[in-house]
């Protein structure tokens, strides 16, 4: 059976996540065109961050007009030969986002556990038959390292309930420190044949973050050219070696999911990052999805990249 490719790809931050969640916005910031516009830079899918309250009210009630939206998105994806990651950013009792979510107790409650098995179970009923072309991503960037244990035996329960209505479907799974490839080699063995592995990548943070007002890791007033920061390709090899190891030694894939430059930094030198590490990917055939398509601080079709856009497809 034809698996997704998960090669080359783009996310659609901000619409389903992290958002205002009202409707005008749930509406338009993504429209039909823009899959098309996606499919015409050679990309092979998107992945479609989404928070649990889309689909999931206080209660653990489903919101089926959430889960039509996503639907509506993948017959969207499907009609532009585009394939889907679908990840769930946010799950009642935890969030990545220390500073913008209340989100907390998931990793000690059996109750919002239970709620992220179901929300699963609910979403592998909808889309398990399109195996073809759709993967699931169980949690967006666990966070802190006493969190891996639990996350362990959390997700090898959520991939059985899920194998019960999608045998076949790829599910990612990422470790923790927001996912960063050095802590891939704490993960367990895949569950299974179709669980791959997971991590994003922002290093270095000072380059690729500057100016981020959103957290404490960076001084917004700081400044850092390309030639500074210590990347190169042989920086990208050294930090995805021990991700590569562990990939190789279960005999699975690895997949990086979010990887960008925030807008404040030129054009040219964004390019000079996404070259090297495209390298490393393609060097390891590390499946990557960019950070992201619009806006969000990294927009990849925002205006200010139209004199390098041309040039930045290749290194996507």
């Amino acid at each position: 059976m034809k698996k997704p490719h998960l090669m080359k790809g783009i996310n659609l931050g901000g619409w389903l996540s992290q958002c205002s969640y009202d409707k005008e916005h749930l509406d338009n910031f993504i429209k039909d065109e823009d899959f098309s516009i996606i499919s015409s830079w050679g990309m092979d899918h998107v992945r479609i961050p989404f928070d649990y309250n889309i689909v999931q009210d206080a209660n653990g009630n489903f919101i089926e007009e959430g889960f039509q939206r996503i639907a509506d998105a993948v017959a969207n994806c499907r009609k532009c030969g585009l394939d889907v990651v679908l990840d769930l950013h946010k799950t009642a009792g935890f969030s990545f986002d220390y500073y913008g979510e209340s989100e907390s107790g998931f990793f000690d409650s059996e109750e919002y556990q239970e709620r992220f098995y179901s929300l699963w179970e609910k979403t592998a009923k909808l889309f398990g038959k399109y195996s073809d072309t759709i993967a699931f991503e169980l949690l967006n960037e666990i966070t802190d390292e006493n969190f891996i244990t639990p996350w362990n035996r959390i997700s090898k329960e959520c991939i059985k309930r899920i194998r019960e209505y999608a045998p076949d479907t790829i599910i990612l799974v990422g470790s923790y420190k927001n996912n960063a490839a050095d802590t891939v080699q704490y993960l367990d063995a895949p569950a299974d044949s179709n669980v791959i592995y997971n991590m994003h990548c922002y290093e270095p943070l000072k380059f690729t973050h500057q100016g981020a007002y959103w957290t404490t890791a960076i001084n917004p007033s700081e400044r850092i050219k390309y030639a500074d920061s210590g990347c190169s390709e042989e920086y990208f090899e050294n930090l995805f070696s021990t991700a590569i190891a562990k990939a190789e030694k279960h005999n699975t894939r690895l997949y990086c999911g979010e990887y960008g430059v925030i807008n404040v930094v030129s054009p040219e030198e964004t390019l000079r990052w996404y070259k090297d590490i495209n390298a490393v990917f393609k060097k390891h055939n590390i499946g990557r999805c960019a950070w992201t398509y619009k806006n969000m601080d990294f927009g990849i079709s925002d205006s200010r990249l139209d004199i390098i856009r041309n040039g930045l497809i290749k290194y996507l």
